[in-house]
């Protein structure tokens, strides 16, 4: 996934820049590396323990929209297989795809919400440390 699609911003400690980190940056984030600011040049990364876990959950959050979309179209298959088969009316069926399908797109909506988020980067510390 690209960063512009995830929506995920980094703050720099040194100029107060909030910018839209690129996947070169995420990348580093997710290994523990340090990076530049490509605003001031300096050099940062992410410390915080609860951020970090926050990042890291982004990836649970695209397997959750993957399985969405295979239990949305096998619960719709379903209904569909119902109505033909006479268990449950029309009616019964149409209301079952609109609220499978209502409850799909809360469900993305909530994921989008939870993928935009600002990481408050800090000034890196000395590979001594």
């Amino acid at each position: 996934m690209s960063a512009a699609t995830l929506g995920v911003q980094g703050r720099c400690a040194h100029c107060q820049t909030t910018l839209l980190l690129k996947p070169w940056q995420l990348n580093a984030i997710a290994i523990n590396e340090a990076f530049t600011c490509t605003n001031c040049q300096k050099t940062l990364e992410l410390r915080s323990p609860e951020q970090i876990k926050r990042f890291k959950s982004l990836d649970s959050l695209a397997m959750l929209r993957a399985s969405a979309v295979v239990t949305i179209c096998t619960a719709l298959l379903v209904a569909l297989v119902l109505e033909w088969v006479g268990m449950i009316s029309v009616t019964e069926q149409l209301n079952f795809s609109l609220i499978a399908v209502f409850l799909f797109f809360a469900m993305i909506d909530y994921v989008r919400r939870r993928q935009h988020l600002t990481l408050l980067l800090e000034a890196a510390r000395a590979h001594g440390d």
